[in-house]
């Protein structure tokens, strides 16, 4: 299909291609150009389908309408459920969304950033890996407009969306306690990020106003290891711990090699072990039985994510800091 050009608009027109520019620019009025002519244009545009070049535009304009959006995974089902919102609600404004994973690894972080200030991106939505706060001090010095999701630096003042992480653990662990479960155990990463730390201090919290808290139920896996090996680590631990009679995972893919690993010690759920995980994934819908979750509000993040890059790419300099907290949705399933 041949691409329409402003000098095909001009002569089905039958005005010049200079006049096609002002109007497509919108400067019509301020040319002089009478309504009748721009309304002319504007109508034989819109019958061509015309679609101007990003390239251009970004050229003559400086603005590329375009986001740059950076997670830690985006195979990862929540993080590509994420993307996803975020996409259709920048579609929605006329902005196309760059995304890219960095694998909780700093140094590509810092690449992708990088990258994507060469590619002129307007804004920045990001999932910040452990030592990415100086990299985002300089992106607010550069006047970059920034919005964080998923986790956050405790005293950078940088908005962000984040769900609440020590509430909805809280809620979780305290409904196993109501199940009758006494000797529940968490499993986390060792990143040390911020929103770990408060999913593990609301299962702690819980259990020690229970009176049931033990230390020696807590499993610490290193992110970068393979999923083989984290179902090895698993295994191990709770072959040492038999009496553990409930888990609560701190992250889907921690949830899954879970699963895998009771499957080798041939527990039965919820009989052997109640499970909880944090962030919902098809396979806990599929598993038999189906596994609880604490779900985050994965569009609700995405759609107030947008709206406050949105506030500072319109007006950054009257621009408030804005942290908002989301609340997660515990749904129980037959896991528990």
């Amino acid at each position: 299909m041949k691409k329409i050009t402003i000098r095909d608009i001009a002569n089905q027109a039958e005005v010049s291609i200079s006049t096609v520019s002002f109007v497509i620019n919108g400067k019509g009025e301020k040319m002089a150009i009478s309504p009748a002519v721009i309304k002319k244009v504007q109508q034989v545009a819109q019958k061509l389908q015309y679609k101007p070049s990003m390239i251009a535009s970004s050229l003559r304009t400086g603005k590329t309408r375009s986001i740059g959006l950076i997670v830690e995974d985006i195979s990862n089902q929540f993080f590509a459920d994420l993307a996803r919102v975020i996409e259709d609600e920048a579609r929605n404004i006329d902005y196309r969304v760059f995304y890219c994973s960095t694998s909780d690894n700093n140094d590509r972080s810092e690449e992708l950033v990088q990258s994507l200030l060469q590619a002129n991106v307007e804004g920045f939505i990001i999932t910040p890996t452990k030592n990415l706060e100086k990299t985002i001090t300089m992106l607010l010095k550069m006047q970059k407009p920034v919005v964080l999701i998923d986790r956050h630096f405790a005293n950078q003042k940088v908005s962000h969306v984040v769900m609440d992480n020590y509430e909805g653990s809280y809620a979780a662990t305290q409904f196993l306690i109501s199940k009758g479960r006494r000797n529940i155990a968490v499993v986390n990463n060792k990143s040390g990020m911020i929103q770990m730390k408060l999913r593990e201090k609301g299962y702690a919290d819980a259990l020690k106003e229970a009176g049931i808290y033990n230390n020696e139920y807590s499993l610490y896996l290193d992110y970068n290891t393979n999923e083989e090996s984290r179902i090895d680590s698993i295994i191990k631990f709770f072959s040492e711990n038999r009496n553990i009679d409930a888990v609560l995972f701190l992250a889907n893919y921690l949830g899954l090699a879970g699963l895998q690993a009771f499957r080798s010690l041939k527990y039965i759920i919820p009989d052997d072990i109640a499970v909880i995980s944090f962030d919902d994934h098809d396979s806990f819908k599929l598993h038999t039985p189906t596994i609880s979750v604490i779900a985050q509000p994965i569009e609700e993040i995405a759609v107030k994510s947008i709206q406050l890059l949105m506030d500072q790419m319109t007006n950054l300099e009257n621009c408030k800091i804005q942290k908002v907290l989301q609340k997660g949705k515990l749904i129980i399933r037959e896991s528990v």
